[in-house]
């Protein structure tokens, strides 16, 4: 994990998002310490130390929502491993997929019914994430990381593709301070929020605010969407290479809530036809964008 750091400094970025385990297996190997150790040294020489510029994101395997006793039983031990491992490496943010209902399922092609009242099913299987986070923070009392609950494209029988997921949620919970939120910019567009232009984005945003808590998005992941808006596609492109719209990311830096929270790039790792890194292309079009927009805010 600590080559993440490593890449951090290289490229020039002021926050990074790991993996502390393999993502699609199950067992998981304990922390070296040695490895603890550099990740240590790492954030002093960064500066990040004691600052919430580090994420993880769970594993894919885990599924909170699941209505199966053992699949949720083997989720919740899963889910409370990488709250230990983030608690042990001081990360304050744990990205979560918030899981899949199983049980019906939908229409292929089915279009997300945005700001409807979710059906029984769904509730069920909001029931059960938070019966799973309630459990977990039972267990690990004064624990500092937050899981941050994500936006998804509502691919399947996936939840989260409405921000009414998301503050239901928050509702549910007994310890609600101890969960935010993580808004992908791909997964919203592909869910079937249109932030392709100015007002949109704003609306957009409203709502979020009013269904689950602006305040309460601690996480961004900044991908462009290939799928269409509505389309149920979760797949990543470059910044501007999308149909996300550039105003989608230029609204994040309207609001100075936003300037201090961590926005990561969840895009392909390769170099364009120049030899740079896309990361830091990407990155550059970022900044000019936040830049020009605090200075007219």
């Amino acid at each position: 994990m600590f080559h993440a750091l490593e890449d951090a400094r290289k490229h020039g970025m002021d926050c990074v998002q790991v993996f502390t385990k393999n993502q699609r297996q199950w067992k998981t190997k304990p922390l070296l310490e040695e490895d603890v150790s550099r990740w240590f040294q790492l954030l002093g020489e960064l500066g990040w130390r004691g600052e919430r510029r580090t994420v993880s994101h769970n594993s894919y395997l885990i599924n909170m929502a699941s209505p199966d006793n053992q699949a949720w039983d083997k989720s919740v031990a899963l889910q409370r491993e990488e709250i230990e491992r983030c608690e042990r490496l001081e990360i304050p943010f744990l990205v979560s997929h918030p899981g899949a209902r199983l049980g019906t399922l939908r229409t292929r092609g089915e279009p997300n019914a945005l700001g409807n009242e979710p059906s029984k099913e769904e509730m069920a299987g909001l029931g059960r994430i938070a019966k799973a986070l309630d459990a977990l923070h039972a267990d690990l009392p004064e624990y500092n990381t937050l899981t941050c609950l994500e936006t998804t494209v509502g691919s399947g029988t996936n939840l989260g593709y409405d921000f009414q997921h998301l503050g239901i949620l928050r509702n549910l919970i007994a310890e609600p301070e101890r969960v935010g939120f993580c808004l992908d910019t791909c997964h919203i567009t592909a869910a079937g929020y249109d932030m392709s232009t100015k007002a949109k984005a704003s609306k957009v945003l409203e709502q979020f605010d009013t269904d689950a808590g602006i305040e309460h998005i601690k996480v961004i992941h900044f991908n462009d969407s290939i799928g269409e808006i509505g389309s149920r596609l979760d797949r990543h492109t470059h910044i501007g290479e999308g149909t996300c719209g550039l105003s989608c990311f230029k609204s994040f830096f309207t609001q100075p809530h936003f300037d201090t929270v961590p926005k990561i790039l969840e895009t392909s790792k390769e170099d364009n036809e120049a030899g740079t890194p896309m990361d830091e292309v990407n990155i550059a079009k970022l900044r000019s964008m936040a830049k020009l927009a605090r200075k007219h805010r």
